[in-house]
Parts: structure tokens; C-alpha cells; sequence
């Protein structure tokens, strides 16, 4: 017995009172958190009386069984309740006490005070869900402080608590949906909170708040008009970084998944922001990868949705120009105090460094790369889904509770309803065109959505190229450099898209020479009339449209053939003359016209035309050339005739579909896209015939039978540099077309300010 007598203290124990036991055991949590229910006194119920003695003997050993747990669950849920409901009451009497510090529960003052009690915020959550109608308006500095609770970072239990609660707030007091579908939507942005009750990724994250978004729509039909302009005012502004942009776009195009309804604003908005970034890109991308590639520099893209909330590191937007380094993020943006439109900066001149240069194009490039998946995923998805949400998975909870599985709005089942669905994104997409990239005369690569869009169908295809033909022929209540930007992309896209077939570019063809022809027989009429001609700037879509024909032919000229037998450009000289679709016979009056445009056209396509025209033995046009070449060395034009001109420089330089040069995007173009090297004339033959016609034209230029010696003709220069010594390609279009662009090469676009 003496080693027991050591341990006889343990024995010596007397026994605890048992309401003591009892508050010290089961309030512990309260008290120790400084709840505000400690001064709250609740009527003392019946079964806690210690006056029976065996309830004293089970009080002071107390067992865990699942009615005591459930028990005091619910004492404690009373305790809550009645805390909320007399300060409610109070505040209503004007005493706000008791309501400041209900209040307080939800705000986090200082991040020292560390993560929020997510299991006491949920007792006073499911207080609330009971009292949601007596929420009035001076109770609305509860409801902001419960809106702005960081819970989409908390356990499962909590977030599940804190959806239902949000629904029954909305609707019993709809008042409130504009001020939750704000915090949604600033959600969806890169910017989050720094820590977390639990490691959670940004995809758990963004996850919840698509599930609240889902639930509120569910409730409210009309929520689309209301959370429409807040996603507008939410999108990152251009100078933020490529993970802020691709982040939120992420978010959004997810939203077109579940309400529809959103879709085209959605994408509108999206096209939007690209084409701002898109008209500053105005260097060519070749020598920004010859910069690149001299710096060394390794870039590894990390996917943002992948990355734990409160380990993002420095997020700072390293592709920003120094000075503004520091700034203000928020302020930038349009969120929470209202929209800041680009207008509203002061403007710059273009950034003479190749660090903001390759900044914005890394964000195009991000940007259109997930619209294209976007299109993609629509375009391969034909059968419906059953989904499990992934906002609160088990593997990242605390609870092994998930969330419930939800159905999103039903897939097509069947190729027409697909087809369906896919003409009504194309219908939309087209829209967004027609506002928004036809007036937009500087930009590169965001008119390839429509470019590839056109592709899955030939249908799309039609009704693309239908819609720009009415623009540049038919709507004469347009803009002329509406109407003259648009028979610049119907050439463009007939000569590029590999999925035009012949009869397609026939029939455009075709509608174009009509065109000219009808313009040139009123022209005809107006002369013989002996009334004053129009001058040369009413005549800037003729110019336009003639431009678009010359530049289908050199990519195109072999579906202009009726027989098919003649494609052979190189037949002997003895074969039959080519047979050509009728409604080229007009050309060879267009080219001798008084309207001159091979003088007025793009000097690249007007020289291609000709060495095309000449190898296929289609029209001769060197000798008009050449007398043009004469006349810039006359005196100066009537100022008429300048004014016109200066009106069509800007769109001679437009090429819409040029060679697509993002690296990420890119491979969605290059199946559909059609190279000049695939159709370009080689001839060895054709390069000494052009050769001796320039040679003629210059000795024609070293006397002009008065024995002075004329200035050497100008030879075309390609994107504004001609290197030193460099000769003319032997097919031409190597230096032109396969590199035509819409933009000054970087020595000469340092001069010009940044739209």
C-alpha cells in the first residue's frame, strides 16, 4: 500500500459543485472570447435546478452524449437569439449599445486581432437568419458589416451558414442585392484577403462566391440588370497585371455559364478592354522577340486560380512602367467609387521601353487566349452535365460536408441544339463587331475572334462575310470610313481564311466588281452631262473597294478562273488565253479610269496586283504604274486632291488579318489561316520580267528628253525600312503581304501618341 499512499492526493480529490461544473464547463468558450452575452442574463430553465441529489452526481461527472451535446447547441443558439432580438429592440428604442456590439462580431479591426471565431460568427449567423424582416434601414451598418465578412476563407460549416443567410436577407429585404452583388463582383478580382482560417487556393475561393451568385439567381430572376454594370465597373483597368486581368475575366466568362443573359454584355465588355490594350501594341512583334531573347529572361506562367490564398508573394505588376511603381491598384481600377474611363488619364506618348510593350502584349495575348478557350469549351461541349460545385470541396474543408451538387443550365443533347447555342454566341459575337472592332482602325488581333468564330461553321462564315458586303456596298447611311474599313475585312478575311471555299470567293468577288462598275458607269454619266466631277475624297470606297479586289486576286486568282485546267500560271506562251469569271472584265476599266487606283491604292497591293495580274496574263498595269511614278515628281496636287489622299492613308495601311503573331493564342489561328507563301508566284522567269520593266522605267527616269537627269524612281518599302543593300523579293508579297502591317516600325512609331 505504500507506493499507493504516494499517489493518495489523487485520491484526496473532493468532488466539484455541480453548477459550477457545469457553467465553468460548458460557457468556457464565451467567456474566455469576451462575448457580450456575459452581461446578458437569460431566465434560468427548469432542469438546471441542483436541488435533486442524483442530478448533482451526474452534474459533477458530466458524460458527452450526443442529446447533451445537441442540448447545450441549443442553449447556446437560445442565448444568441435572444441577445439579437433585444438589441434589435433597443435600437429601435434609440439604444444602440447592445447593437454596436453585435456589430463589432463582424469587423475585424486590426489584422493583428487574427482570424475571425468562424464558429461563433456562425451562432450569431443563425441568430440573424431568424430576424432577416426586422432588418431595416437603421439596422444597415449590420448588414455592411456581415457583407463585408471575409467568408468566402472560412470553414465549410460557416459558408454554408452564411449563403443561406444571405438568400433569406435578399429576399426579405431586396433592398440589399446591389450592395451584395458589389462584393461579389469585387470578389471576382485578383484582390483577396491576405490569410485564411485554412489553406484554401484562389479556385475554392472563387468557387463560393459563383455558388452565392448561383443561389441569389435562383431567388432573384432579375438579378442579370443589376449585376451587369457592377462586373462592368469591377474590370481591372489595362494597366493592371496580366494575372488581375486573366483572373477576372476567368470569373466572368464563368457567369455566362449560369445566366445566359449576361453573355453578350459579358463579352462586350471583355472585346472591350482587348481592343484598348490592343491599339497600344503598335510595334512589330518581331523585334520585340529580338529584344526578349537579348535579355534572357525565363517566364514560367503560374496559374492564379492555383495559388493559396495569403502565399501569392509579391504581386506587384512587374511589367508596369517605373513610374508607376507605387501606385495605387484600387484607384486604377472602377471599382467601389465609380468608373475611370480612359479618357480620364492624361495622355502619353507611346513608352519608348520594350518592358511595357511586352507587357501589354502578354496581356492581349492572355486575354484572347481565354476568350478562345471559352468559344472552344461552348463548341465541343454537346452533352449535359451533372456537376458537383467545387466552392467547398472536403479536401480544403474542415468539415467532411461539401457542398450540395447542382445541375448547371442543361448542355445540348443534341447537334441542333448545339448548333443552336453556337449560332446564338456567333449572332452576339457579330454584334460586338459590328459596335465595337469595325470603328477600330488601329487594332491587330482582336478582329480574330470573329476570324475563328467564322471557322466552325460554314454558315458563320456567310453571314460574316454578308454582313461586311452590305456595310461597304450596300449601306450608303454609313460612314464612308465605315463602309471603306469594311471592304478592307472582307478582303482581308476572303484572302486569309482557308475555310472561304471557291464559290463563296467568287460571289464576293463578283459583288464587288458589280460595285465598281455601277460607280464608274454614274461617273460616266455625271462627265458626259458636262456636270462637275465629285471630288477625290467622295470617291474614298471606291478606292477602298478596288483595293479589296486587287488583294483577293493575288491570293485568290485561281478560284477566278472558270476552268479549273487553267491554274497553270507558267503555260506556254503558244496556250489558250486564261477564261476568267465575267465580272472581272471590269478591272481593265477601273485600272484606266480617271479615278487612277493604282495610283490612290496601297503601294504594296497595287505592285503585287501587277506581278500577279502580268504572270497569270490577266491585265497589264506596269505602264499605268510607271506614269504614275512620273507624275509625283510634277508639281503638287490641288489641295482637293491632298485632302483625299490623306483621307485614304490611313486605311491603305489596313490589313485587319494580318499574320497573327501571339505566341499563346496563336495555335487556334494557324489551322484556319492562310499564309502568302502557300499561294505566292515563284518564277524565275516572271522575277527577270519584272526586273526588266523596272530597268526600263528607270533609264525612261535618267532622261526625260531634256538631258537633265530625273530623281531615281522609289522603290516600295516595306513597313517604312528598306535596309542597306537589301534587293527586292523575287515574288514580292515576302516583304509585303507575308509582313504587311498596320503599323509603323518602332523608330517611327515612337512619334506617335497612344490611343
Amino acid at each position: 500500500m505504500e507506493h499507493h499512499s504516494r499517489f493518495s492526493q489523487f485520491n484526496s480529490r473532493q468532488p466539484k459543485a455541480g453548477p459550477i461544473a457545469n457553467s465553468s464547463r460548458f460557457m468556457e468558450t464565451q467567456t474566455r472570447m469576451a462575448d457580450p452575452l456575459e452581461n446578458f442574463k437569460k431566465r434560468p430553465t427548469p432542469s438546471r435546478k441542483p436541488s435533486a441529489s442524483t442530478s448533482s452526481l451526474y452534474i459533477s461527472r458530466p458524460i458527452a452524449t450526443n442529446s447533451r451535446v445537441k442540448q447545450d447547441e441549443q442553449y447556446r443558439k437560445d442565448m444568441h437569439l435572444a441577445f439579437v432580438n433585444n438589441a434589435l429592440q433597443q435600437k429601435a428604442n434609440g439604444i444602440s449599445d447592445a447593437f454596436d456590439e453585435l456589430v463589432d462580431q463582424f469587423n475585424l479591426k486590426k489584422p493583428s486581432d487574427g482570424p475571425l471565431p468562424t464558429a461563433q460568427l456562425r451562432l450569431w449567423i443563425l441568430a440573424l437568419s431568424h430576424v432577416v424582416s426586422r432588418l431595416e434601414r437603421c439596422h444597415s451598418s449590420l448588414v455592411e458589416a456581415i457583407i463585408n465578412t471575409p467568408w468566402t476563407t472560412m470553414d465549410t460549416v460557416f459558408v454554408k451558414s452564411y449563403i443561406s443567410f444571405i438568400g433569406m436577407l435578399i429576399s426579405a429585404r431586396p433592398e440589399y442585392l446591389s450592395l451584395v452583388l458589389g462584393k461579389i463582383s469585387h470578389g471576382f478580382t485578383y484582390h483577396l484577403p491576405s490569410s485564411s482560417s485554412s489553406p484554401l487556393t484562389r479556385r475554392v475561393v472563387y468557387d463560393r462566391l459563383h455558388y452565392l451568385l448561383q443561389h441569389l439567381l435562383s431567388l432573384v430572376p432579375t438579378l442579370p440588370s443589376t449585376l451587369h454594370p457592377l462586373l462592368v465597373r469591377n474590370f481591372p483597368h489595362k494597366r493592371q497585371s496580366q494575372a488581375a486581368q486573366v483572373t477576372y475575366i476567368r470569373n466572368i466568362l464563368r457567369i455566362t455559364e449560369y445566366c445566359p443573359e449576361l453573355s453578350e454584355g459579358i463579352l462586350a465588355t471583355i472585346i472591350d478592354r482587348a481592343i484598348q490594350i490592343d491599339v497600344e501594341i503598335q510595334v512589330e512583334l518581331e523585334e520585340l522577340e529580338e529584344h526578349s531573347a537579348s535579355q534572357d529572361q525565363e517566364v514560367f506562367d503560374i496559374d492564379p486560380f492555383d495559388t493559396v490564398v495569403g502565399q501569392e508573394g509579391d504581386e506587384s505588376d512587374s511589367d508596369d512602367e517605373g513610374d508607376d511603381e507605387g501606385d495605387n491598384f484600387s484607384d486604377l481600377s472602377s471599382d467601389a467609387d465609380g468608373e475611370v474611363a480612359d479618357d480620364d488619364i492624361p495622355p502619353q506618348d507611346v513608352p519608348t521601353n520594350f518592358q511595357h510593350v511586352q507587357s501589354m502584349v502578354d496581356k492581349l495575348d492572355s486575354i484572347l487566349k481565354n476568350v478562345f478557350d471559352y468559344f472552344n469549351r461552348s463548341h465541343v461541349n454537346t452533352t449535359s452535365v451533372l456537376v458537383t460545385l467545387p466552392g467547398t470541396p472536403s479536401s480544403h474543408s474542415d468539415s467532411g460536408s461539401s457542398t450540395p451538387d447542382i445541375i448547371r443550365p442543361p448542355s445540348p443533347t443534341t447537334l441542333e441544339d448545339g448548333k443552336m447555342i453556337r449560332r446564338q454566341q456567333f449572332h452576339a459575337l457579330l454584334s460586338i463587331f459590328d459596335r465595337t472592332i469595325l470603328r477600330t482602325f488601329k487594332s491587330r488581333y482582336t478582329q480574330f475572334l470573329v476570324f475563328w468564330y467564322s471557322s466552325l461553321d460554314p454558315e458563320f462564315s456567310d453571314l460574316f462575310q454578308g454582313m461586311l458586303v452590305s456595310k461597304s456596298l450596300l449601306e450608303e447611311d454609313q460612314p464612308a470610313v465605315t463602309r471603306a474599313a469594311a471592304a478592307s475585312y472582307i478582303a482581308s478575311f476572303v484572302s486569309r481564311a482557308q475555310f472561304v471555299d471557291r464559290e463563296s470567293t467568287r460571289r464576293v468577288v463578283a459583288c464587288l466588281c458589280n460595285f465598281l462598275r455601277n460607280r464608274l458607269d454614274i461617273l460616266d454619266a455625271v462627265t458626259n452631262a458636262g456636270a462637275t466631277p465629285p471630288s477625290m475624297a467622295h470617291h474614298s470606297v471606291f478606292y477602298a473597294v478596288a483595293q479589296a479586289v486587287f488583294l483577293i486576286f493575288c491570293f485568290r486568282w485561281r478560284d477566278l478562273l472558270e476552268d479549273q485546267d487553267d491554274v497553270d500560271e507558267f503555260a506556254a506562251a503558244a496556250a489558250p488565253a486564261k477564261k476568267w469569271m465575267v465580272e472581272l472584265q471590269i478591272l481593265q476599266r477601273v485600272v484606266t479610269s480617271e479615278l487612277n487606283p493604282l495610283k490612290i491604292c496601297s503601294a504594296n497591293v497595287v505592285m503585287q496586283f501587277a506581278r500577279v495580274a502580268q504572270a497569270t496574263d490577266f491585265i497589264y498595269c506596269y505602264s499605268i504604274m510607271e506614269s504614275n511614278r512620273r507624275s509625283e515628281y510634277a508639281p503638287k496636287l490641288p489641295t482637293p486632291a491632298l485632302l483625299g489622299q490623306s483621307m485614304h492613308s490611313e486605311l491603305n495601311a489596313f490589313f485587319p488579318f494580318d499574320p497573327y503573331r501571339l505566341p499563346r493564342s496563336g495555335s487556334y489561328i494557324q489551322a484556319v489561316y492562310r499564309e502568302w507563301s502557300s499561294v505566292a508566284i515563284d518564277d524565275d522567269e516572271d522575277e527577270d520580267e519584272d526586273e526588266e520593266q523596272e530597268d526600263e522605267g528607270e533609264e525612261d527616269d535618267d532622261d526625260d528628253g531634256t538631258g537633265r537627269s530625273q530623281i531615281p524612281a522609289q522603290r516600295i518599302i516595306v513597313n517604312g525600312v528598306r535596309k542597306e543593300g537589301e534587293e527586292d523579293d523575287a515574288d514580292g508579297l515576302g516583304e509585303s503581304f507575308g509582313g504587311m502591317s498596320i503599323s509603323p516600325r518602332l523608330a517611327s512609331a515612337m512619334s506617335v501618341s497612344v490611343s
